[in-house]
């Protein structure tokens, strides 16, 4: 009978290289379909560099999806894209935010599922802290 022994490294390197499936954003309000809406809480979830979650309770079904009016960030999936989720995370991820709705490029306030909006952390703009942070954009 033979045994063998793999080192914890080697697995924990074959766990971290795995391919993983991305995880649907957890954010489930519905989301308001005009400009200059004001939304306010906590930034609950963060999807990529630009996305995130804000809502007043722990209860995602409260949570509405913001897509940044002020920052595009690199995707997700390229070289840049986590460092930047990584950022916002460290930047916003349980501060409270004030967002205001706006047309996007396209002249709707929901892209994809998200709303638009500009928001602050603080009295500052999001997108101005991210960039004064050394986040670079670059996404689509």
């Amino acid at each position: 009978m033979f045994r063998f022994l793999i080192p914890a490294s080697l697995v924990l390197t074959c766990i971290l290289l795995a391919p993983t499936a991305a995880l649907a954003d957890p954010c489930e309000a519905s989301l308001p379909s005009r400009p200059g809406v004001v939304l306010s809480g906590s930034v609950r979830y963060v999807g990529d560099g630009d996305s995130l979650c804000v809502g007043r309770s722990p209860d995602p079904s409260t949570w509405i999806e913001v897509r940044l009016a002020d920052f595009n960030a690199p995707e997700l999936n390229s070289p840049a894209g986590r460092e930047a989720r990584l950022r916002l995370i460290r930047l916003a991820r349980g501060r409270s935010v004030e967002c205001t709705t706006v047309k996007g490029r396209n002249g709707r306030v929901i892209v994809y599922d998200r709303v638009i909006a500009r928001c602050r952390l603080n009295g500052r703009g999001l997108g101005d802290l991210l960039r004064a942070d050394g986040g670079r954009e670059g996404g689509r």
